[in-house]
């Protein structure tokens, strides 16, 4: 049985099954959904994605979420928190992220899977803060953090390390909000 940490009005965020993997690859391939990322990503490297987040939710306790309709139980992308990766100027830290499919887009599940998120974050795990991070052109990204209450550290605005110089998306905002 697939272990649900979270449950919202609309939503369950829950482990990964192996049945979301073919939802999420056809996500990964998609140029809107990928746009604000350097590339799509093939069926393996989606599939190594997912490996990574069961990894991380196996490890920590927590991590990017399969975020699942409670209404249909469609597999709709992620929502969810992990620890930041070292090789951000921003960590040590706990991320807050989501990547959801253009079939649900505009219908207020990110920010309400988000805002559930950040009541684990700082009720469960007893965060200080939770952060943020984005391609400075991602507007859409960066409405749902300002709907659930983050809060932009002009000052901590960095070049993302993994993305190539140069690249119109290096340049990454970050995004911070404390406990509520």
């Amino acid at each position: 049985m697939t272990q649900v940490f979270i449950e919202t009005e609309r939503l369950k965020l829950r482990d990964w099954c192996d049945a979301d993997r073919a939802v999420f690859a056809t996500m990964n391939a998609d140029r809107d959904v990928m746009r604000y990322f350097p590339a799509t990503q093939s069926m393996e490297e989606s599939n190594a994605s997912v490996d990574r987040c069961m990894a991380r939710i196996k490890h920590d306790g927590f991590g990017f979420f399969a975020a699942e309709l409670k209404s249909t139980g469609e597999f709709v992308g992620f929502i969810g928190i992990q620890k930041a990766p070292d090789y951000l100027p921003c960590a040590p830290a706990i991320e807050i992220g989501w990547r959801l499919s253009p079939k649900v887009w505009g219908q207020g599940l990110a920010p309400e899977g988000a805002k559930a998120c950040l009541k684990y974050a700082f009720d469960v795990l007893h965060a200080d803060e939770v952060i943020s991070i984005t391609t400075h052109t991602n507007t859409p990204s960066r409405r749902v953090m300002e709907k659930i209450g983050m809060i932009r550290d002009e000052a901590g605005d960095f070049d993302h390390p993994m993305i190539t110089e140069g690249s119109p998306i290096r340049a990454h905002v970050l995004y911070r909000i404390g406990p509520f």
